[in-house]
C-alpha cells in the first residue's frame, strides 16, 4: 500500500464528516428550523433505543435545561413527542411524527437518490468492503464520542 493512503483516506473522512454537518445547516435552512433542530429529530430517528430529554442534550452536548427547552420546542412545533417509557413509567421517551419524519425524507429525496447511484456503481467485494470500513469507522467515532465524557488525561 502506498505510505501517503491512510493519511488521504484519513482526510477524505473528515472532508466527508465536514459535509455532513454542511449537509445538516443546508436541511435546517431548507426546512426553516435550527440546526439543533435537525440534529435533535436525526438522534431520535436513528437511536438504537428509545432517548429521553436528558439522553438527548447528552448526545448533542448541550445542558438538561437546554435540551428540554429543545425538546419543548419540537413537540410545539409537531415535530416530536413524549409519551411514557413502557420499560420505566418514571422516564418520558421521545419520537419523531410522522409529520416530521415526511418532512426529513422530503428534503433528503435528492441526496439519498445520489447515494443511491454511488452505491449502485459498487460490486458486492467493493460494497462489503466500504460496509465494513463504515462500520467500523461508525464504532470509533462513538467510542471516541463516549470517551469525551471522561476527564483528559495529563501527558
Amino acid at each position: 500500500m502506498n505510505h501517503d493512503r491512510p493519511r488521504e483516506v484519513a482526510l477524505a473522512v473528515r472532508r466527508m464528516l465536514q459535509a455532513g454537518r454542511e449537509m445538516q445547516a443546508a436541511m435546517a435552512r431548507r426546512l426553516g428550523v435550527r440546526i439543533t433542530d435537525v440534529q435533535a429529530v436525526d438522534q431520535v430517528v436513528s437511536a438504537d433505543s428509545p432517548l429521553g430529554t436528558v439522553e438527548l442534550g447528552d448526545r448533542l452536548g448541550i445542558r438538561s435545561a437546554s435540551a428540554t427547552v429543545l425538546v419543548d420546542r419540537l413537540v410545539s412545533a409537531g415535530h416530536l413527542t413524549r409519551s411514557p417509557d413502557p420499560h420505566d413509567r418514571r422516564r418520558v421517551v421521545l419520537s419523531a411524527t410522522d409529520h416530521a419524519r415526511g418532512e426529513v425524507r422530503q428534503a433528503l429525496t435528492p441526496l439519498l437518490r445520489e447515494i443511491t447511484t454511488i452505491t449502485d456503481r459498487l460490486d458486492d467485494d467493493q460494497a462489503v468492503t466500504v460496509l465494513g470500513f463504515l462500520e467500523d469507522l461508525t464504532a470509533a467515532l462513538r467510542d471516541y464520542a463516549a470517551e469525551a465524557e471522561l476527564p483528559l488525561r495529563k501527558l
